[in-house]
């Protein structure tokens, strides 16, 4: 079973202040703000939700396709998802356009100041669904909001089945929007916060959310995941970390798991365990795509995991 993941590719930039933006912001002198830090350290890493998404489906043996747009300076990023193994085949370079940036600088208490540059993410509208062959899952990820809307309804239009991740694009999109693409998608996922955000934009409760997708799965962070499928609550625990780096790109990574358990079939109790495996391997790591278990090593920290395997 082939995935399409629609979202964004972006190189994530990372800067460490080793001071406290608190003791050099004057708060009756913000009208004025001026400022400039130092940071002694710089790190390049590739992100965005389809990029990361489809990183971690494909470390389970998964296959994705990703959609996509990259700027003229996307040549490592298709580079190295070529080294991996994975397929570029829709992801568009857009001419006279940077790939989308995120500049976070993150000072001594983890306080962040981010700039993002979407680049050619605001062309990702010109990547059609119904230009992918061979597809039978898909998921629309955060992605420009005329993309997102698109994809949703070349999903629908193909009758593939696909996982609505409205993430980052919530604030972008109108209630009117939003209820439309709920109604259209068969899952739906999204984080405790991000839940009562969509709730109060489209006035819907999360039963009514529930009751128009086969399967709502809502992650809680450190708490676990809680899935409503089928007329049932399944509560999803947490897989503690060997240790907590980054939380970068761990929604992303979750998604990866519950891609591969609908990709395969699997129930989802166990969809939602790997799932949770997938977001602890990566907040052990710094950067969205740095972790790298081999397949073998993930299916045997979740038996030990979980007291039983997986195919």
């Amino acid at each position: 079973m082939t995935t399409l993941i629609c979202g964004s590719l972006a190189f994530d930039n990372i800067m460490n202040f080793e001071g406290r933006f608190s003791e050099h912001i004057l708060p009756d002198q913000v009208h004025i703000l001026n400022v400039s830090f130092l940071v002694p350290t710089l790190r390049r890493n590739f992100g965005g939700c389809a990029g990361n998404i489809g990183y971690s489906l494909h470390l389970l043996g998964g296959s994705p396709e990703v959609m996509a747009t990259v700027g003229e300076d996307g040549e490592p990023y298709l580079a190295r998802m070529r080294e991996l193994g994975m397929s570029t085949r829709h992801v568009r370079v857009v001419a006279g356009s940077l790939t989308a940036n995120a500049m976070i600088t993150t000072d001594l208490d983890n306080n962040q100041i981010t700039a993002f540059h979407p680049g050619a993410m605001m062309f990702s509208s010109q990547n059609k669904v119904a230009d992918a062959r061979g597809i039978a899952l898909g998921i629309v990820a955060p992605d420009g909001p005329d993309a997102m809307r698109e994809h949703v309804e070349g999903f629908a239009a193909a009758g593939i089945p696909f996982l609505f991740d409205p993430g980052q694009g919530l604030p972008i999109l109108d209630g009117a929007a939003l209820r439309r693409m709920v109604e259209l998608a068969s899952y739906l996922a999204v984080n405790d916060y991000e839940a009562k955000l969509l709730c109060t934009k489209t006035g819907w409760t999360l039963d009514d959310l529930n009751s128009r997708v086969k399967a709502l799965i809502v992650t809680r962070g450190e708490h676990g995941s809680t899935i409503y499928a089928d007329g049932r609550r399944h509560d999803i625990p947490v897989v503690t970390a060997t240790r907590v780096v980054d939380p970068t790109g761990c929604g992303d990574a979750f998604r990866g798991g519950l891609l591969y358990g609908i990709e395969k079939g699997l129930d989802w109790p166990t969809t939602g365990r790997l799932a949770s495996l997938m977001g602890s391997l990566k907040i052990a790591e710094q950067g969205p795509q740095t972790y790298a278990p081999t397949r073998a090593e993930i299916l045997n920290r979740f038996a030990a995991e979980f007291g039983y395997g997986l195919e």
